[in-house]
C-alpha cells in the first residue's frame, strides 16, 4: 500500500523533503522522497535522547525522581521541561514544577547526568541503548542531546514503530512517558505561543487540546511527538494506530505552520478512507 497523501511534500517550499508513515507492528504504509537522506533533526533529537534516559532508568542507572539539574529538580522535571531552566542557557528562571519552560539546557543536563551515572558518553549510550538495537545505522548524535541528532526517515520510522509498540522498554514506562507530567502547567510552545495548559510527557510533547498546533486538526488528543526547528517532525497517534515522520532541510517557519497540519490531516483521512 502506498499513501497518495505523502506526495503533498512535493508542494512544500523546501529544497529536500522525505516522509513516511508506519504502523505499530513496523509495517511501513508508505514513504515519499529520499528516505535514506540524512537530515539534521534539531529538536526531534529530544525524543531519541529521552528514550535513552528511560532505558537508563529501566537498567537502574538513574531514577526518575532523583535529583538532576538545578536545585530541587529531578530527572523527571528535566524530561518534562519543568526544571525551571532557561531555553538555551544553564540559568534558572523558575522553581521546579511551576512552569513549562521548554529547555535545551535541561536536555544537556540530562545527557551529562546519564553519562556520569553510566560512565559512558551520552552519544555512545544513545547508540548502544536505542539506535543499535533498532537498526538505526544512519542515525547519530553529533553534539547536544537537545538538538544535534542526524537521521533519516527510514531510521525514524523504526523508532516511530518502537514508541507505538515498545520492545526496548516496558510498555508501562512508555505509557508513563506519553502521560501528562505536572498537569495544568502552562508555558510557551516554541513557534506557537502561549498554551494553557502546555501538556508534555517525558521527552514527548502531548497534543491534547492545543490550538494552534503543528499536528492535524483531526489528530487525536492522545497524539504525541516532537517537531524541530530544522523543519522536521515525528508524531504518533495511538487512536489512528500510526505514526508519521517528515524531514526537510528548511528551517521551521510560517510555511511549516501552514503545511504540516494539512499534510497530517490528509494522511489520517486517507488511512480512514
Amino acid at each position: 500500500m502506498s499513501l497518495q497523501s505523502l506526495a503533498l511534500i512535493e508542494n512544500w517550499p523546501v529544497p529536500t523533503a522525505a516522509a513516511g508513515v508506519v504502523r505499530a507492528d513496523g509495517t511501513v504504509l508508505g514513504t515519499h522522497g529520499p528516505v535514506g537522506h540524512r537530515f539534521p533533526l534539531a529538536s526531534v533529537t529530544k525524543p531519541l535522547a529521552a528514550y535513552a534516559v528511560l532505558v537508563a532508568y529501566e537498567e537502574g542507572a538513574v531514577e526518575l525522581d532523583e535529583p538532576a539539574g538545578p536545585p530541587g529538580s529531578t530527572v523527571r522535571h528535566l524530561l518534562a521541561h519543568t526544571s525551571g531552566l532557561a531555553f538555551d542557557e544553564h540559568r534558572v528562571m523558575a522553581p521546579p514544577g511551576e512552569r513549562r519552560l521548554y529547555s535545551n539546557a535541561g536536555f544537556e543536563q540530562l545527557g551529562d547526568h546519564v553519562a556520569k551515572a553510566t560512565d559512558i558518553p551520552f552519544a555512545e549510550y544513545l547508540r548502544q541503548a536505542v539506535l543499535e538495537p533498532l537498526g538505526m545505522a544512519s542515525t547519530s548524535l553529533e553534539g547536544s542531546p537537545a538538538k544535534d541528532g542526524v537521521s533519516t526517515v527510514a531510521d525514524l520510522l523504526r523508532f516511530a514503530a518502537e514508541v507505538q509498540a515498545p520492545r526496548l522498554l516496558d510498555p508501562r514506562t512508555v505509557a508513563e512517558a506519553m502521560s501528562v507530567q505536572y498537569p495544568g502547567t502552562k508555558g510557551v510552545l516554541p513557534g506557537y505561543g502561549h498554551q494553557n495548559p502546555n501538556d508534555w510527557g517525558l521527552g514527548f510533547e502531548i497534543r491534547d487540546g492545543k490550538s494552534p498546533h503543528w499536528t492535524g486538526s483531526s489528530s487525536s488528543p492522545r497524539t504525541f511527538g516532537h517537531f524541530g526547528q530544522s523543519g522536521t517532525f515525528l508524531w504518533a497517534d495511538p487512536d489512528a494506530g500510526v505514526a508519521g515522520v517528515a524531514l526537510t532541510d528548511r528551517a521551521f517557519g510560517p510555511w511549516a505552520v501552514e503545511a504540516w497540519p494539512v499534510f497530517t490531516d490528509a494522511v489520517l483521512a486517507e488511512l480512514r478512507g
